[in-house]
């Protein structure tokens, strides 16, 4: 699954371990802050402070024209529609030109290590897609995705709409085989979900409450 990685900290925990159906809170508190179930956070809250997010494609690398640009494309427009159909007190929109959440289509392998983006992407190693944030204490003010060249353009729908959903601040995987077809968090997950679960819609409202 995606790596979620933290700008201007050390690596971030990909996933957390737990059995079974998890309680609301519980869910949000793993999601959000890598708390184990009934175990204390291992990572900050980090929130988008702005009612509007803009999110757009930024880098086109030569490997994706064609069918995997249109798929890319495709798969942006839909996770937008998935997260906006979300009741939550931020809204995502698409944007050509300097969006806040910049999504990096790369010639680069899984498992090598990114260079040349001139963007906080550069010096992680690649997972199959992966996601910085810009960070000021709590507040993310910006974010970037980056996919590789070896994911498949059967996954790009659900890869795009965990990657964006991570760039919102729910950064942890959760490691259950519960929640393999529940949630777009799941770390052993096949990439066949392309639906928000109904826990991960529960999130975002936790995360950003309606206002």
């Amino acid at each position: 699954m995606a790596l979620a990685l933290l700008a201007g900290s050390a690596q971030a925990q990909d996933y957390v371990q737990s059995e079974g159906p998890l309680s609301d809170t519980a869910f949000y508190r793993l999601v959000a802050c890598a708390a184990p179930p009934d175990g204390p956070c291992a990572k900050p809250f980090y929130r988008w402070i702005k009612p509007e997010i803009t999110v757009g494609i930024t880098t086109r690398s030569r490997a994706f024209l064609g069918g995997k640009l249109k798929r890319a494309e495709a798969s942006v427009t839909r996770a937008l529609q998935y997260l906006d159909d979300v009741d939550m007190g931020i809204t995502l929109s698409p944007a050509q030109t300097a969006p806040d959440i910049a999504i990096h289509l790369l010639d680069i392998p899984r498992g090598t290590k990114i260079s040349g983006t001139d963007t906080l992407l550069d010096g992680h190693t690649m997972a199959n897609a992966i996601t910085t944030l810009d960070i000021s204490g709590s507040t993310i003010s910006k974010a970037y995705i980056g996919f590789s060249n070896t994911l498949t353009i059967r996954q790009y729908e659900s890869v795009m709409l965990e990657e964006i959903t991570q760039a919102l601040g729910l950064i942890t995987d959760i490691e259950n085989p519960y929640y393999n077809s529940r949630s777009i968090f799941s770390q052993s997950a096949d990439n066949s979900l392309k639906t928000l679960g109904q826990q991960d819609r529960m999130a975002l409202t936790r995360h950003y409450p309606p206002s």
